[in-house]
C-alpha cells in the first residue's frame, strides 16, 4: 500500500497540466532527453517508475509497460493498461521481475532514493537495466549560480501563468538543489554505474544507466 507524502498533493493539484508545462519548461526538450535514456533499456517487461500521467508510454514501445505512481490524479490520465498506485521505496513486485526500469524527473520527490534504489534491485532480473533521467544544477559552480537565480525567477512565474500554482514551482526551484550530483548519488548504490551523461542548459538534466549484477 503507497503512503502519502506532501509532493503527492503537489502534483495531483497539477495533474492535467503536468505535461503541458514540462514542454514549455524544456522548451520541448523533454522527450528527447527520455529517448536518450530509454535506448539502454532491454526489451520485454519494463516498470516505468513515477510513470505520470503515461507520457513515455509511446517511446517506450514495443515494450511492455507496467507503470507506477503515488498520484491516483495522474494514473488516472494515462492510458497504459497495467497500473498501480505505489511508491517507489515499496514496489508491490516480487523479485526478479522486470527485465528493465525507466524513471524520468521523479528521483528529487522520492522519500529514500536509498530504499527505492533497493527496491529496483530487487525487482530487476540479473543484468537487467535501470535507466534514470533526472534534474539538478550545472556540474560548474558558477553556471549552477546563473542557472539558481534564473530558476528561481522563471520556474514560479510559469507556475503562476499556466498552472495558477507558483508554489508548487518554487518547490521544483528548490528541489534542484537537494540532491549530490548523479556521479555521487548512485556510486554506492546497490547496481553497478554504467554511464552518466548531461544535457539541458548548463547541463541541468542529466541521465544515468544502471544495470543488476549477477549473483
Amino acid at each position: 500500500m503507497k503512503e502519502p507524502r506532501g509532493t503527492d498533493e503537489i502534483f495531483a493539484r497539477i495533474a492535467r497540466r503536468y505535461d503541458r508545462i514540462n514542454r514549455i519548461l524544456s522548451f520541448g526538450r523533454e522527450r528527447h532527453w527520455r529517448r536518450r535514456a530509454i535506448r539502454h533499456l532491454p526489451d520485454g517487461v519494463v516498470l516505468d517508475l513515477g510513470s505520470g500521467t503515461g507520457d513515455a508510454a509511446g517511446q517506450l514501445a514495443p515494450r511492455r509497460v507496467v507503470a507506477v505512481d503515488p498520484v491516483v490524479e495522474m494514473l488516472a490520465l494515462s492510458d497504459i493498461g497495467e497500473r498501480v498506485a505505489a511508491v517507489g521505496e515499496a514496489l508491490p513486485f516480487g523479485e526478479d521481475t522486470f527485465d528493465g526500469v525507466f524513471s524520468a524527473y521523479v528521483v528529487r520527490n522520492l522519500s529514500s532514493i536509498p530504499d527505492t534504489l533497493a527496491e529496483i534491485h530487487r525487482v530487476l532480473r540479473p543484468e537487467g537495466v535501470a535507466a534514470i533521467v533526472d534534474l539538478g544544477r550545472p556540474p560548474n559552480r558558477w553556471l549552477a549560480m546563473v542557472h539558481r537565480m534564473g530558476s528561481a525567477i522563471t520556474l514560479p512565474l510559469i507556475g503562476a501563468i499556466f498552472a495558477r500554482s507558483p508554489g508548487e514551482y518554487w518547490y521544483l526551484h528548490k528541489s534542484l538543489d537537494a540532491l549530490p550530483p548523479p556521479e555521487e548519488l548512485y556510486a554506492d548504490g546497490p547496481l553497478v554505474v554504467e554511464r552518466v551523461w548531461r544535457m539541458g542548459l548548463f547541463g541541468f538534466v542529466y541521465g544515468v544507466v544502471l544495470r543488476k549484477p549477477v549473483g
